[in-house]
């Protein structure tokens, strides 16, 4: 993509974006929320409270909820794949794979078939 059409694509990005944002600015709602959130840190600043303060009061186990919830997963070990072996009763040539995406075994299912080169699994 060349420089000019970048520059073009982030210009009308940030068109729209002002347009969100000048549409916004004259929400009812988000002024009040705005208006909500001046008085509440004029408040808290007038009493010497912070954000955490008011949290702890109103629901004290907040804190014992969240360290738990960063502790609490765990991944679970996957199983090892098992080891399949294949033996070519044509050549006898013999394939050790843990999955199907071997080079060799997918040529064979291409040649053989995929039922037939699964008949040839001795494990």
């Amino acid at each position: 993509m060349s420089r000019l059409v970048e520059f073009r694509k982030l210009e009308q990005q940030l068109a729209e974006q002002l347009a969100e944002l000048e549409s916004m600015k004259s929400d009812s709602g988000l002024k009040k929320e705005m208006e909500f959130e001046s008085k509440l840190r004029a408040l808290l600043g007038e009493y010497g409270f912070s954000l955490k303060n008011i949290i702890s009061i109103l629901d004290p186990e907040a804190g014992r909820r969240t360290s738990a919830l960063i502790t609490a997963p765990v991944k679970a070990a996957r199983k090892a794949r098992d080891v399949k072996i294949y033996k070519n009763p044509n050549s006898g040539e013999l394939i050790e794979t843990k999955g199907g995406n071997h080079r060799q075994l997918k040529e064979w299912k291409i040649e053989f078939g995929a039922d037939v080169v699964e008949s040839w699994r001795t494990q």
